[in-house]
């Protein structure tokens, strides 16, 4: 009876931490990261058995072998593959849509005013003594030099804004790196198949998760679970044997940004870091592209109107001063130093603006400008959404593996319970048998 007494009490103890673990698997099913858990359990050794011989007669009772957490590691690495592109390509579409946002007329409005001005060259045509389209003139150039600078300085806080975000990013980085340092000494001192080791893993792949959205990272693991971090490409060790080597960011005068570690280049092409880097390419190209369409348009501007004469018969003075779009002003000239005429007529130079209408003047090479960014911003948001499907993808074939499902666990709650109360009953079935045995002695 003592045997009976001894396989009740084993399965007691197996079916509460069984209906312990389908608990936890309840109370975090929205978890993320949360790895669905199932108790491993096995026929224990029964009196007179080995582990190299059974009796086909003599059950021992159940022991718990540890837990297992349902994971599979293909689609797990796969994920976090596509986790890292999407959030590359996600990362690099918001900066270029804010630089859309800071080019568009809506909010710089030099579109309008080289319109503007060529509308007022043309009007001056017909009425070159009237003042008040001479200062629709000049208005127009100031709209425009105002558009530059505007332009230029929503670029140049676009600029600071990446590079702020990305040393917080790689802070972050290295804090992550640092914690799955400490996931690994845990995971070296955890008992294996115990809760706490479980727990350690889903943290442990947490981070992980989050390292290889930031950068792209490649990670092999000891027997404990303990992890050895590379970058991914170069190699370069992150976190292993006990180190952990951080990265480092530097943003050059210009804006564009790149990262080291230990001193050394470091080449980061996927995840929000490299995302990170492609926009502040972009912003620096952008900044050096409205530099020199600011320094074009001044000179073409400047020579053309000073290829004329003004009401007073003086030759034409420059319309605009500055070398750069954050520095462009147009220059303080009153409505009678217009140069509107020329030595071919009273509106010969007003004439002359209105030819430059073309395939390179300075309307329709700001508006190729303009739909150029467009285009990249539309083929980077072709690349996301193509990115951020494939990433759902990846994301919903792993936690088809790992996720809770609570239907699941309710037929398992049920059947454990069940066997409990078998447990159970299997321990008062042997006592009644040892209080009838005794009391008939």
């Amino acid at each position: 009876m003592s045997d009976l007494l001894g396989i009740g009490y084993s399965g007691l103890k197996a079916y509460s931490r069984a209906l312990s673990t389908i608990g936890d698997n309840i109370a975090n099913a929205q978890t993320p990261g949360y790895a669905r858990r199932r108790l491993e359990m096995m026929e224990a050794v029964g009196g007179g058995n080995s582990i190299f011989y059974r009796g086909n007669t003599n059950p021992g009772g159940v022991d718990i072998r540890g837990l297992d957490r349902s994971v599979d590691a293909w689609l797990i690495e796969d994920s976090r593959i596509t986790s890292g592109d999407a959030e590359r390509s996600s990362t690099k579409l918001s900066w270029l849509d804010k630089v859309e946002g800071a080019l568009s007329d809506e909010t710089n409005g030099i579109k309008t005013g080289l319109t503007k001005l060529f509308t007022t060259a043309d009007q001056l045509t017909s009425d070159p003594s009237n003042r008040t389209l001479r200062s629709q003139f000049l208005q127009s150039a100031d709209d425009i030099a105002s558009g530059f600078r505007t332009a230029a300085n929503q670029l140049n806080k676009m600029g600071e804004g990446i590079e702020g975000a990305a040393a917080s990013g790689v802070d972050q980085f290295n804090s992550n790196l640092n914690a799955l340092e400490q996931i690994n000494i845990g995971l070296r001192k955890a008992r294996p198949g115990s809760t706490n080791e479980a727990s350690l893993l889903d943290e442990r792949d947490r981070l992980l998760d989050k390292l290889s959205s930031q950068a792209g990272v490649s990670a092999t693991f000891d027997n404990n679970g303990a992890v050895t971090l590379r970058a991914a490409g170069s190699g370069d060790l992150l976190v292993g044997g006990g180190a952990v080597n951080p990265i480092a960011v530097t943003a050059a005068a210009d804006g564009r940004l790149s990262y080291s570690i230990g001193g050394s280049p470091l080449a980061i092409s996927t995840g929000s870091l490299a995302g990170l880097a492609e926009g502040a390419n972009h912003v620096a190209d952008q900044r050096a592209a409205l530099d020199t369409m600011a320094s074009d348009f001044a000179n073409q501007l400047n020579a053309a109107h000073q290829a004329g004469s003004d009401a007073n018969g003086n030759p034409g003075q420059p319309l605009f001063t500055g070398s750069s779009a954050a520095t462009l002003t147009v220059a303080a000239l009153s409505p009678d130093q217009v140069a509107v005429a020329n030595a071919s007529g009273s509106n010969g130079n007003m004439l002359a603006f209105g030819a430059m209408r073309g395939a390179a003047d300075p309307e329709s090479r700001w508006s190729g400008h303009l739909a150029s960014q467009a285009q990249t911003v539309a083929s980077a948001r072709a690349q996301d959404a193509a990115a951020a499907t494939r990433a759902d993808a990846s994301a919903a074939a792993r936690d088809s593996v790992s996720e809770v499902d609570l239907d699941k666990e309710a037929a398992e709650l049920l059947r454990f319970q069940q066997a409990y109360s078998a447990a159970a009953r299997t321990i008062q079935v042997a006592r009644e048998t040892m209080q009838t045995l005794l009391s008939s002695i």
